[in-house]
């Protein structure tokens, strides 16, 4: 008896050893460190899960923080998004002065611009890389200035937002963004638009609520808005297991659409638990000028209009351009000499109307855009007839 008590307290006492060295376990980078793409290429937190350092990107390297257990290891945040990728030889390096910069050749760029000298820094288990000065106390955090991607634990405040990547091989600044409005609504817009209701093409309809409405995302999935005293909406049901091996994440994807993704790092799989729409078409701008989007069986294209070719074969953003070269049209003079109409079934697009005609047959609108000069398109709905120039935008059909 006296043996199993022994024992006993030997396994208590060596439990208790575990979890306060867990608690301590934190991996200091120190001034001086540094990183190659090819050699050492991150700095770990204590349970190897996320790493900050370079990641391959399309014709070079990037410097972010991942998911390691992964394949192609998962990005969750990118710094320099709108620089040119780092090469081969490029090094990461956090300098003897208190500075963070890639050295590339020549050229040294800043990774961070904290507002006193670096001392230290850390990755962190929560996916959150830190920033310390010589009191330790944290002068910079990844989870401040997020890109396309939100944690647990992470959250985006009033006027910030998260935009997409390129594509799903490049990291690069997107044509897409994410904003959490100043008056409570979270809003999805193309970029380089006003923050107004005729570019939206997904919102959460919480206007007025106040201006202190952040978005966070929690450990099991739980995805919602929340002003300074209470839950204001659930975008998702949450509830899904807490497990060490289990990352959760919120990302607005290359496509326009924001997910949330459940990472099993035992299983090294992904898998989606909500989107914020099911239909591929409906981010506006994924298709450029001049053309218009599809989705067919759940497959998402663009199509050029009759008599246009892409502009960049392969980029659909980058729209289409006409395969022809345009007659010189007189005032007043009937364009029905050099062209002729062609018809796109159950397509409507941004509006870009510059005369409405009404109690209208098709046969008229036809006429009527043929006729005049400076017609380039027409929009025939319930008998109503909207001229139209180039370049048309939002182009979408319901087939």
């Amino acid at each position: 008896m006296k043996s199993m008590a022994v024992l006993l307290w030997l396994l208590i006492l060596s439990a208790f050893h575990a979890v306060a060295l867990a608690q301590q376990t934190q991996f200091d980078i120190t001034l001086g460190s540094s990183l190659t793409p090819t050699d050492h290429s991150s700095w770990f937190s204590p349970s190897g899960y996320f790493a900050f350092g370079f990641y391959k990107q399309t014709n070079g390297y990037a410097v972010g923080i991942s998911i390691v257990g992964m394949p192609n290891k998962t990005a969750v945040w990118r710094a320099n998004r709108n620089s040119p990728v780092v090469p081969r030889n490029g090094v990461l390096l956090l300098t003897r002065d208190g500075r963070l910069i890639v050295k590339a050749g020549s050229r040294e760029i800043p990774v961070i611009n904290p507002s006193r000298a670096i001392a230290s820094a850390s990755m962190l288990d929560t996916g959150n890389f830190v920033i310390y000065d010589s009191d330790r106390n944290v002068i910079w955090q990844s989870f401040d200035h997020p890109t396309n991607t939100l944690l647990p634990g992470q959250h985006i405040s009033a006027g910030q937002q998260l935009r997409s990547s390129a594509s799903e091989a490049d990291d690069s600044l997107g044509i897409f963004r994410l904003k959490m409005q100043d008056d409570g609504n979270l809003v999805q817009y193309p970029v380089n638009t006003a923050d107004s209701a005729p570019h939206t093409y997904y919102s959460t309809g919480t206007n007025g609520v106040g201006n202190n409405v952040s978005l966070h995302l929690d450990d099991d999935g739980l995805l919602y808005l929340l002003n300074s005293t209470k839950s204001l909406k659930n975008l998702t049901k949450g509830g899904y297991p807490r497990e060490r091996t289990i990352i959760y994440m919120m990302k607005i994807d290359a496509d326009g659409i924001f997910r949330v993704y459940s990472h099993s790092l035992n299983q090294q799989n992904s898998s989606v638990i909500w989107s914020s729409t099911n239909d591929g078409c409906d981010p506006k701008g994924l298709c450029g000028f001049n053309s218009f989007c599809t989705n067919i069986d759940d497959q998402v294209k663009c199509l050029c209009l009759p008599g246009f070719n892409y502009l960049i074969p392969g980029n659909w953003s980058a729209g289409c351009e006409r395969n022809f070269t345009t007659e010189t049209c007189r005032l007043k003079e009937s364009t029905s000499k050099y062209y002729a109409m062609r018809t796109v079934e159950n397509t409507g697009w941004e509006d870009s109307t510059y005369i409405v005609l009404g109690g209208t047959t098709k046969e008229d609108c036809e006429q009527a855009c043929l006729q005049d000069c400076n017609c380039e398109a027409a929009l025939f709905k319930d008998r109503e007839c909207r001229k139209q120039r180039l370049p048309l935008r939002g182009a979408l059909s319901d087939d």
